[in-house]
């Protein structure tokens, strides 16, 4: 399609100055994530309040300094057999063994994760408000602009490719960057926000289902709850347009792909053999990484709520930049993320071993001004 192609633009250059500076942010960040006892300010939401499961209720996230808002829901625990069945149609190895799996109460994002509270961090939207406005910053803004220093650099293209921004759900990021959109979110309100597992994710989309689709095993019903290749005009569509499965997301089938936290292994469900409450499987690997629920330019199979996706290099095969940006995917216009509040937050130590570890990591190309 002629809207991949794009004009790369000049690197980002840094000053000596300012390779001291961003050594010391990295390390202000770091021990931002590290010390429990040095932590932001929750964002006062009422809602968002809850002691146990039963007090879990639906509530609208706000991004300080963009009167940006989106919505959380509250998803029950429980267990789920996760895969699909030998016998449902259209099933691939990857999809297997079916077993049951036991799962942590959690929010999820009710739509993915648009352009509009994307950019907040992407661009430093909330930055340049305060700035333009002359706004008051909050209690939390020394924690989250940390994570805008080290957003990604200028992208080399526009993004949306035409299909439009405003409403539509942010796509071509790597799963790093989905990973640092939800830590600095965390710094920005004072709540902790990551990606789903795997997991997780299948356990929401099924919502308690068990059947090929949360809404039944017939593809042609998808018409009423997806975005995908034989009823989109090229392109993703607004996000939430779309019928909401039975727990109230809306888009877990079709309109763009997700990211997940695990490595994505092609064999099936070998990497997380054993763990039978909140699998996850640890990315050791850049590639392949793991996304769910099917693109707009994918088919009605690809949008099962077993069906699993694998990232690829050639998802930056139009990336000039050598080596290649930690922060785009270019060529992979249908892959975006939602994200997941978990009721009881891990400690520090649990973050860093297990919910925030991913290898290899990723560090940005830094050029020094002569």
């Amino acid at each position: 399609m002629s809207r991949h192609w794009f004009i790369p633009s000049s690197p980002r250059i840094i000053s000596v100055a300012g390779l001291c500076f961003l050594a010391s942010t990295v390390a202000t960040s770091m021990s931002i994530t590290a010390s429990a006892q040095d932590r932001p300010p929750v964002l006062e939401i009422p809602e968002a309040l809850a002691s146990g499961e039963a007090e879990m209720k639906p509530y609208k996230e706000l991004v300080e300094q963009a009167d940006v808002k989106f919505e959380m829901l509250p998803i029950p625990g429980g267990k789920f057999l996760m895969g699909s069945p030998e016998d449902e149609d259209d099933r691939k190895e990857d999809e297997g063994p079916q077993r049951e799996v036991k799962i942590a109460p959690f929010w999820m994002a009710k739509t993915e994760i648009t352009w509009d509270v994307y950019d907040v961090w992407a661009s430093e939207l909330d930055i340049f408000r305060r700035k333009a406005l002359n706004l008051k910053s909050s209690p939390r803004d020394a924690f989250a602009d940390p994570f805008n220093i080290s957003q990604p650099t200028k992208p080399y293209t526009d993004m949306t490719f035409g299909m439009g921004k405003r409403g539509y759900p942010a796509i071509c990021m790597t799963q790093h960057a989905a990973r640092t959109f939800c830590k600095w979110l965390s710094a920005k309100t004072g709540r902790y926000y990551r990606l789903p597992t795997e997991a997780e994710w299948e356990y929401a989309c099924r919502a308690g289902t068990t059947t090929a689709y949360s809404f039944g095993d017939d593809p042609d019903e998808l018409e009423d709850y997806a975005w995908y290749f034989d009823n989109t005009d090229e392109g993703y569509e607004k996000a939430g347009k779309k019928k909401p499965n039975p727990w109230g997301l809306h888009d877990m089938h079709g309109n763009v792909a997700e990211w997940v936290l695990d490595q994505y292994d092609e064999e099936g469900y070998g990497l997380v053999d054993g763990q039978l409450a909140n699998p996850l499987a640890i990315p050791t690997e850049l590639y392949p990484r793991t996304v769910r629920g099917g693109g707009w330019n994918q088919f009605p199979e690809d949008c099962r709520s077993a069906a699993r996706g694998a990232s690829d290099e050639e998802w930056k095969k139009q990336d000039p930049q050598i080596p290649k940006s930690i922060w785009y995917h270019t060529d992979a216009l249908h892959i975006g993320f939602r994200i997941v509040r978990p009721l009881v937050e891990p400690s520090e130590e649990e973050k860093a071993e297990r919910w925030e570890k991913a290898l290899p990591i990723q560090k940005e190309r830094v050029t020094a001004k002569k």
